[in-house]
């Protein structure tokens, strides 16, 4: 579930830089906030997942701890990117 929110996250970042583009005044603030919103979701789903999967095996917390930092930060890396979209030339 996880690869199809970074996908979609990513798929709509890049709409929302050929929207900004076409809008004059607009600058790369419609990409970031939307890739921003995107990656906070992620990162919601992703310590949701994580905080459940530890409530049903304690045991497992050590593993699940890495995974969930592992999905954090590829999900914190589509804003970042979206980041670099919004200020940089494309």
């Amino acid at each position: 579930m996880t690869d199809l929110l970074f996908a979609a996250t990513e798929m709509v970042s890049l709409l929302a830089a050929d929207a900004a583009t076409d809008v004059p005044g607009v600058s790369g603030s419609l990409t970031l906030g939307i890739a921003g919103a995107g990656a906070g979701i992620g990162v919601g789903l992703v310590g949701m997942g994580a905080a459940q999967s530890v409530g049903r095996n304690p045991g497992a917390f050590g593993k699940i701890l890495t995974i969930g930092i592992i999905g954090m930060a590829l999900a914190e890396a589509i804003a970042i990117y979206a980041l670099i979209m919004a200020f940089g030339k494309y």
